[in-house]
């Protein structure tokens, strides 16, 4: 049995009337093309089952059409939603994610190798540390990149971010005015810029309001290792008034342990606060108080700046820092 041809945009161009430029145009978004011939272009096409060829099309422009999206293996529960959000905001620029994921920091040089093969338009990195070396590695091989959820100060990097010492302070105000007096942090991972930049802005905030000696214990994010690191902890300290955790999952983790193995309640016998608005914080054994990110404001402005920087890629490093919600649940005790 003999293979059918493939149609080509010449067999379109031929069929319909027309110049194959112009089938060209009415494919490729952003070209000028009369209403009547795209039309007219398009039912032809559909009859004859043509679809345009992506990799000429990449040989034409000398561009992919393919951004990576690098993101960690200790993923926020955001990042689905995330996810479909820069793949929305991508596909209406034509753009499709390649998605690459990352286990640990020491990994990296190894991801970008793979990436760097794949010859793709720009990259946008969530939950990924990049330092300056690693940043130079996108100028030498020219693919803008875009570090989405974190500030990078002393690297001239596109970032979108949301303003984490705003919230962390909002947080540490509502318990520190409801007269709590003694805390405990609960880190994230500490090679996690993100993480870092929230311990030492919550570390340094408390001793600035005249607390002293706040101890900081660690976990990878996750809600297996938020119960662990306290109950471990637990065991040769008193239970402070108030926990403050680095993520939603982790807080969630910590009012299990205290309600479950502890016997305690929140917020009666200790308060604890979270960050990043993730829905199940808001379910009903929970209600913590947390600081909400601008998910969709993100995941825009990345999209955005990654685009400008594929069409013009000698343009400025650019920052945008979004402002998060204060959602004020159940989980603070009034003291």
């Amino acid at each position: 049995m003999s293979q059918q041809k493939r149609v080509t945009s010449y067999d379109v161009a031929r069929e319909a009337g027309v110049s194959q430029s112009a089938v060209s145009r009415v494919f490729r978004p952003g070209f000028s093309v009369s209403k009547k011939t795209r039309e007219k272009v398009i039912a032809t096409a559909n009859e004859m089952g043509y679809r345009p060829n992506a990799i000429a099309r990449m040989l034409i422009t000398k561009q992919s059409g393919m951004v990576a999206v690098i993101l960690s293996s200790r993923a926020n529960l955001n990042y689905p939603e995330v996810l479909s959000e820069l793949n929305k905001e991508l596909a209406l620029n034509n753009k499709r994610v390649l998605l690459f994921t990352l286990d640990h920091a020491d990994e990296l040089d190894e991801l970008l190798e793979n990436i760097w093969t794949f010859q793709v338009d720009g990259v946008i990195a969530l939950a990924a540390h990049f330092d300056s070396k690693s940043l130079d590695l996108f100028a030498k091989h020219s693919t803008p990149i875009v570090l989405y959820n974190r500030n990078v100060p002393e690297s001239s990097a596109n970032t979108v971010c949301c303003n984490h010492e705003k919230g962390i302070k909002q947080l540490i105000d509502l318990l520190h005015n409801s007269n709590h007096k003694s805390y405990l942090i609960i880190a994230g991972p500490d090679d996690s810029d993100v993480a870092n930049e929230r311990r030492e802005i919550a570390e340094s905030y408390l001793q600035a309001l005249k607390v002293q000696d706040t101890p900081v214990i660690y976990g990878d994010y996750g809600y297996e290792s938020a119960r662990n690191s306290l109950a471990q902890w637990l065991k040769t300290n008193p239970l402070p008034d108030a926990i403050i955790c680095s993520n939603d999952v982790m807080a969630i983790g910590v009012i299990d342990e205290i309600k479950q193995n502890l016997n305690l309640s929140v917020p009666d016998d200790v308060s604890v606060v979270g960050f990043d608005g993730i829905s199940a914080a808001a379910w009903y054994n929970y209600q913590i108080t947390t600081i909400q990110q601008p998910m969709k404001q993100l995941t825009k402005a990345a999209v955005d700046i990654l685009m400008e920087r594929i069409e013009n890629p000698q343009a400025a490093a650019e920052a945008r820092v979004f402002t998060g919600s204060l959602i004020t649940g159940n989980s603070i005790k009034q003291r």
